[in-house]
C-alpha cells in the first residue's frame, strides 16, 4: 500500500482521501489552517488518516495530492516533494485567481506553472475535470461497461503509470492526452471539462479542445 499526501483537503482532496483510505492507502491530509482543523475529516475518514501541516503532509506520501487554488501554488513546499509524483488537481479560475497572461496568452498551462515550482517532482494533472461529488460516488470496477474516464496529462511514464494504477483503484478509467503542456485540452470551458463519458467518449472530447476558448 502507498502513503498518500495531501497538500490541501477541500472537496476534491478530502474526497480523494477519503477514497484512497477505503482502498487501504494510508493518508496524511493538511490544509492552509493547520492539523488541529481536519479532526471532524480525519475521524470520518478512520485509521488510515491523520492529520499534519502541509511539510508534513509533502514529507510522508509517497504520492503527494496537490489540491489547493491555483493562486496558492506558490506556497506548496518544494524540498519535500524532490524526486516524488505529485498529482495536481488544480483549475484556473481567472475570476477568482486573476488574469495570468501567460495562461491567457496559451503559452502554459495551470499545471507547467505548478511543474516549474517543483522543478524535481513528477506531476502529473488529473482529477481537476470531476465535480467532488460525482467523483465521491460514480467509480465503478474495472471492465464495468461505459465505466467513467478521466483524463490525465503528464511529462513521466512512469508517474503516470503510478496514477493510473491508483485511479483504477478508485472506479476510474484515464485517458493519457500527453505532455503536461496538452493539459489545457481539459481546462474549464473544454469540452471534456465535467464530461460524463466513457474513455472512447472522452477522446472524441479532447480532440474538440480549442485553444484560448477560457
Amino acid at each position: 500500500m502507498t502513503t498518500i499526501g495531501f497538500i490541501g483537503s477541500g472537496n476534491i482532496g478530502g474526497t480523494l482521501a477519503r477514497l484512497f483510505a477505503a482502498q487501504g492507502h494510508d493518508v496524511v491530509v493538511s490544509n492552509s489552517r493547520g492539523p488541529e482543523t481536519l479532526a471532524d475529516p480525519v475521524s470520518e475518514i478512520g485509521e488510515r488518516a491523520r492529520a499534519a501541516t502541509a511539510e508534513e503532509a509533502a514529507q510522508a506520501g509517497e504520492v503527494v495530492v496537490v489540491s489547493v487554488p491555483f493562486l496558492a501554488v506558490d506556497q506548496v513546499p518544494v524540498a519535500p516533494l524532490a524526486g516524488k509524483v505529485v498529482i495536481d488537481t488544480n483549475n484556473y479560475y481567472f475570476e477568482r485567481d486573476g488574469h495570468v497572461a501567460e495562461i491567457d496568452a496559451g503559452e502554459t498551462t495551470p499545471s507547467e506553472i505548478l511543474a516549474a515550482h517543483l522543478p524535481q517532482s513528477q506531476v502529473v494533472k488529473l482529477f481537476n475535470a470531476i465535480q467532488a461529488g460525482h467523483l465521491a460516488t460514480k467509480g465503478v470496477p474495472a471492465g464495468t461497461a461505459g465505466r467513467r474516464a478521466l483524463p490525465m496529462a503528464g511529462d513521466d511514464a512512469a508517474a503516470k503509470a503510478t496514477v493510473t494504477a491508483l485511479t483504477d483503484e478508485i472506479g476510474y478509467d484515464v485517458v493519457d492526452v500527453g505532455p503536461l503542456s496538452e493539459g489545457w485540452r481539459f481546462d474549464r470551458d473544454q469540452p471534456a471539462y465535467g464530461a460524463e463519458v466513457d474513455a472512447a467518449g472522452l477522446t472524441e472530447l479532447l480532440a474538440q479542445a480549442k485553444r484560448g476558448s477560457v
